[in-house]
């Protein structure tokens, strides 16, 4: 009997398997239908976000992404090879086949290498290591996304990190009717496109049409233009350069101003007064002619014989997460950026009205500021002084009534025997858009880091689109300084760190010795 019991376990257990067995196969069969992936990182950095699947979903034609990467390629490229492909592979299963992938081999023809040239996808030069020697091997990686008869290219892909927001933003552009206009001011010794932000000026061509546009000549601005960006102007502004400035907000343009209320140059610091507080202050924000300093700063650079020496910088605020305007898109998601020589602002109740109002970035509480004297020195004993919160960065949405309504209107001066064109006066605009800063060289080519670069297109969005790539661009910039601890705090930490651990060694070993001993005087 026992025999046939145990014939009829194996034969009974038998069958569970291949039961399980069957039932695994029938599920992998399903599954391989069914695309899902789980990132379980904080941001959801290797998933493409809600704003890049609505887009795909509402697209009215076909994509074409043609993938051009070698064959043969370092381990680093072919890790990031596989990264690409993962992401394309959501865009394709999102898109419900609006999107095409491709893959190119430019090796295989020479036609194909040629035709990678003309799309400027440069043939680079990778060192690989092979049978113990190093050898120089040509390859390509890079991609070419196509739409109707338009098309844009991504070079070179040596990281996987923000490739979602630059095929998402390819994309949107090669999909609008009308690319948005942005326009940097000149002719009041602004920092420019040619003149200090040349990493700014190349990433909004990515995504904007960038001109320039001279208010000193008198003419208003270009009705193409839909963003204006004002960037440390240092000379006065005439009336009319002011008009100019007014009447493009009044027609509904969006205006962003980042003006030092102090010119530093040089090692040197004094007033910067243009003219532009006024028509700020007429629409509720003031730019006060001051320097920020905050516990809370960047590092700098002090030249020391062969060796030079990092400190803090108090006239650097670095401002953290907490700080930043959770309210608003442009900020939201940020965790840093510093401003070098920052103004503070104010926002002034009584003519700010009803507009809604985004404090985008301020210093800490202990900050402070001061007017005069100005001693720039890094290497000075630095007290604070009548600390406070002071608010570096602000916008202004809503209403705004023209800073002209109860003054002369200046035309522009034409030449004897010429009439001046006649100008339409725009009395107020019921969606304007302002954003102000205190500080321009946060946006300067010396000064620009990621997190600062971020922050201006994140602003520059805010003002242009309808900010819906902002969470896309931010994701995975992160910084995780170490927390603010006041003396007691670092002396405690301290000193449990020389002298706690050997007191919890001596207790566990006392604890442990004396349960010993209680066992065997039990035993």
């Amino acid at each position: 009997m026992s025999i046939v019991k145990k014939f009829k376990n194996r034969a009974s257990f038998s069958v569970s398997v291949l039961i399980i067995i069957g039932i695994l196969i029938v599920i992998n069969i399903i599954s391989y239908q069914i695309f899902h992936r789980f990132d379980l990182t904080e941001s959801n950095d290797y998933s493409i976000s809600k704003t890049t699947k609505d887009m795909l979903k509402n697209l009215d034609d076909t994509v074409e992404i043609k993938v051009c990467f070698s064959r043969e390629l370092p381990p680093n490229f072919i890790n990031i090879r596989q990264e690409v492909n993962d992401i394309l592979d959501e865009y394709k299963n999102y898109s419900a086949g609006k999107v095409k992938i491709e893959d190119i081999f430019a090796e295989d023809d020479l036609e194909i290498e040629q035709k990678m040239q003309e799309l400027g996808i440069p043939k680079l030069q990778f060192n690989i290591k092979e049978k113990d020697k190093f050898q120089a091997i040509g390859g390509y990686a890079g991609l070419v996304v196509y739409f109707g008869d338009k098309k844009e290219v991504i070079s070179v892909i040596q990281t996987s990190k923000n490739l979602e927001y630059e095929i998402t933003a390819i994309i949107k552009k090669l999909t609008l009717e009308k690319i948005p206009t942005i326009a940097f001011a000149t002719g009041h010794n602004e920092k420019s496109p040619i003149d200090g932000l040349a990493n700014i000026s190349e990433v909004l061509r990515k995504q904007y049409s960038v001109i320039s546009a001279d208010l000193s000549q008198g003419d208003l601005v270009s009705d193409e233009v839909d963003t204006l960006i004002i960037l440390g102007a240092s000379s006065p502004f005439d009336d009319r350069s002011k008009y100019i400035i007014d009447q493009f907000l009044m027609r509904g343009g969006s205006l962003m101003i980042a003006q030092d209320g102090v010119l530093v140059s040089q090692g040197m610091a004094g007033a910067n007064l243009t003219g532009l507080e006024e028509i700020l202050s007429s629409y509720g924000v003031k730019i006060n002619a001051d320097l920020v300093l905050d516990v809370s700063n960047e590092v700098v650079n002090i030249p020391t014989g062969f060796f030079p020496i990092m400190m803090n910088y108090p006239f650097w605020p670095k401002i953290l997460a907490e700080n930043f305007d959770q309210d608003n898109p442009a900020t939201a998601n940020l965790e840093t950026a510093f401003f070098p020589w920052a103004s503070s602002l104010e926002i002034l109740s009584d003519r700010i009205g009803d507009k809604q109002v985004f404090e985008l970035a301020k210093t800490t509480e202990k900050s402070w500021a001061i007017k005069e004297n100005f001693n720039l020195d890094p290497q000075q004993q630095f007290i604070p002084q009548g600390q406070k919160q002071n608010i570096l960065a602000v916008s202004v949405f809503g209403k705004f009534s023209s800073f002209y309504q109860d003054k002369d209107r200046p035309q522009k001066e034409v030449a004897d025997g010429e009439v001046a064109l006649a100008e339409e006066f725009i009395f107020e605009t019921e969606n304007g858009r302002l954003v102000v800063i205190g500080d321009s060289e946060f946006a300067q080519d010396s000064f620009l880091s990621s997190s600062n670069l971020i922050l201006f297109q994140n602003i520059v969005d805010s003002l242009a689109l309808d900010q819906d790539l902002i969470n896309i661009r931010s994701k995975g910039i992160t910084s995780r300084p170490l927390q603010e601890m006041s003396d007691a705090e670092r002396n405690s930490m301290k000193y449990f760190n020389i002298f706690g651990v050997t007191i919890l060694v001596i207790i566990f070993g006392i604890a442990r010795y004396n349960l010993r001993k209680k066992k065997r005087f039990e035993g």
